[in-house]
């Protein structure tokens, strides 16, 4: 049987490299992924360090705190050193960041462009499995009414019915419009069927008097605006 070397505990690390030390001195922002979810959990194992065994958990989610937040108790605890009680104080903390990206969406009322829109679907949407559709309800201001989500499909695709879309307008009697789907692949290039349901879209609007503000194609880092691409 393999024997490991014991790790010292963070407790006697030099007191500036220690997780805890290290926020109160100088703020939560100098400290990395590691070391904060590192505080949540307290310790690691006999093999690992807790700032060692949540860099290891961060590297097999190749560095993704959604990943990790998408994960379960069970896959959490295949990890010596975490156990039910660590998992879900893990998942906890993930499911609070979720929820303020949500409470910061929810203040962002006006869409000045596509980076607003952006940003305002980014925490709903991050990290999905499978494509979605929404529509991103507006006044004449282009200030936000609401969202609803219109269709969602597969990892490569999902079918949007464009009376459906329309119908949410009007319900919400919003005069613009914009929409707003997502990549799982990561790749930000819109299909030829996005291209197709952007054109439809944008004649129905046309034939309803409401204004088609943009298409944006979104995937966890990055965005493509139909209207800044000047194909609107």
């Amino acid at each position: 049987m393999a024997s490991y070397e014991k790790k010292p505990a963070i407790n006697r690390w030099a007191e500036e490299d220690r997780p805890r030390e290290k926020l109160a001195e100088r703020g939560s922002k100098a400290l990395t992924d590691a070391e904060l979810l590192a505080i949540l959990i307290g310790s690691g194992s006999s093999r690992e360090t807790a700032v060692e065994l949540m860099q290891r958990l961060l590297a097999d989610c190749h560095g993704n705190l959604g990943t990790v937040g998408n994960m379960d108790v069970n896959e959490l605890c295949v990890y010596n050193g975490i156990g039910p009680a660590k998992a879900i104080t893990i998942l906890a903390a993930c499911e609070l960041g979720r929820r303020r990206q949500e409470e910061d969406k929810r203040n962002r009322r006006h869409v000045a462009g596509a980076d607003d829109i952006f940003r305002y679907f980014l925490p709903g949407m991050r990290n999905l499995p499978a494509e979605e559709c929404h529509v991103l309800l507006l006044n004449r201001h282009l200030d936000i009414i609401g969202s609803k989500c219109v269709s969602r499909g597969g990892i490569v695709g999902t079918v949007v019915d464009i009376r459906l879309v329309l119908r949410e307008a009007l319900v919400a009697r919003a005069t613009a419009i914009a929409l707003c789907h997502n990549h799982p692949s990561g790749n930000v290039r819109p299909s030829r069927e996005d291209d197709s349901l952007t054109l439809r879209m944008k004649k129905a609007c046309d034939t309803m008097d409401i204004t088609f503000v943009d298409h944006v194609v979104i995937t966890d880092t990055a965005f493509y605006s139909y209207n800044d691409e000047g194909r609107l």
